[in-house]
């Protein structure tokens, strides 16, 4: 009996200290989570899950004369982790190994900056990814992978330019764009120049059937009797859906509306687009017809057709949305349906003499006074790029493959 008294003693002492003494010891952390607050259980979980590094993919390339087939690369690419970092190859690099550059670098930063799914850009980035840079890659850009189409990447001397990216298990690869390439669309455009001239110059002849690459030439009159080159791409609801941005315009919203061709999309359209993104809320973009801008700027154009154009100006992460086959003349229907606020024009345009044409396309938005024209930051137009691709034929007189 007394021994079986003591060993109940002994155990309300045991349990007696061990519930003081877990107390105390909690009311010790109390004290520290009140003084050191990121020191609480709950903050040190929180911190191991802030911790989790975000994945970094790397992407380089030319960019040169940037169409909707080089965003759709840049969109998969961006699906493979958390942030971007695109290297844009510089002047220097391209000239070496394919030929001149049709853009100079800056203008291809500008493009690459302006695409919605980039959060970084480097610039004069190598063609080839060597040993030091791929090292500058995963140490000083925290890059996890590098990412590249399913097109081979031959360099000049007949190796793989992303063999040390596969070499070290890094290297993630994404389906080409087919239907469009920098190939296909300078051969367009030399067929445009042709069909201006009253006769082919040997050069020209030559020029078009290299930037062909093999292809048949093909047209569509349209019954319209112009002569532009069936494009290769076909148009699905789904990559307009991927190209294009969930969010809507609020209800008290300023939309800014700006139509245009945007033909071969160039920074000079990145550059204006910027400005008028900044003058309200949500910017609307208006995408004239194929048969609208052949009625205005002749049978040879548009070069890149109506889908072309529309996924080319939907990928800029300064555009909100587009009207795809936009009206020519703006009316005020047009205007109280998207309820816009603002229609703005840029001062660089193909276009830039409408004010003299009969048929004003502003006459109403500048009678309610909410007209503005922006001057234009570049010089540039579609003819632009067209006159550099014609100036510097013989220069293109090798197979380029941007």
């Amino acid at each position: 009996m007394g021994s079986d008294g003591g060993g109940l003693e002994n155990s309300k002492r045991f349990l007696a200290t061990w519930l003081i003494g877990g107390l105390v010891a909690g009311l010790s952390l109390l004290g520290v989570c009140t003084a050191w607050p990121e020191l609480s259980p709950l903050a040190i979980v929180g911190m191991k899950k802030k911790k989790k590094r975000p994945i970094r993919v790397y992407m380089d390339g030319c960019f040169d004369m940037m169409h909707y087939g080089h965003c759709n690369a840049l969109r998969q690419a961006r699906a493979l982790g958390d942030q971007l970092i695109v290297g844009v190859v510089s002047d220097d690099e391209i000239t070496t190994n394919k030929g001149p550059p049709v853009t100079p670098l800056h203008e291809r930063m500008l493009m690459v900056s302006a695409v919605k799914w980039v959060d970084e850009v480097i610039p004069d980035a190598p063609y080839a990814i060597t040993e030091e840079f791929m090292r500058k890659l995963f140490d000083e850009y925290n890059i996890d992978y590098i990412i590249h189409g399913d097109d081979p990447c031959i360099l000049p001397d007949g190796t793989d330019a992303y063999a040390l990216a596969k070499k070290a298990g890094r290297y993630k690869q994404i389906k080409r764009t087919e239907g469009v390439s920098s190939t296909d669309i300078v051969g367009r455009m030399l067929l445009c120049v042709r069909e201006r001239t009253s006769g082919d110059s040997p050069s020209h002849a030559s020029l078009q059937r290299q930037f062909s690459h093999g292809h048949n030439q093909k047209y569509d009159d349209g019954g319209s009797g112009s002569r532009t080159r069936v494009s290769h791409f076909l148009p699905t609801s789904r990559r307009i859906v991927q190209f294009s941005n969930e969010k809507a315009a609020g209800p008290d919203a300023r939309i800014v509306y700006i139509d245009g061709a945007f033909d071969l999309f160039h920074a000079g359209h990145v550059e204006i687009l910027r400005l008028a993104r900044g003058l309200g809320d949500f910017l609307l973009v208006g995408i004239h017809t194929d048969q609208t801008v052949s009625a205005n700027r002749g049978a040879h154009r548009p070069i890149m057709n109506l889908h072309e154009r529309s996924l080319s100006v939907l990928a800029c992460r300064y555009v909100d949305e587009v009207i795809i086959g936009a009206p020519w003349e703006v009316s005020r229907d047009m205007i109280t349906t998207f309820n816009i606020s603002i229609i703005v024009h840029g001062t660089v345009a193909e276009d830039d003499d409408f004010e003299k044409n009969e048929r004003n396309p502003y006459e109403v938005p500048k009678s309610m006074g909410i007209f503005k024209v922006l001057d234009s930051p570049l010089d540039i137009t579609t003819s632009t790029i067209i006159k550099r691709i014609v100036s510097n034929h013989e220069a293109y007189q090798v197979p380029y493959f941007p």
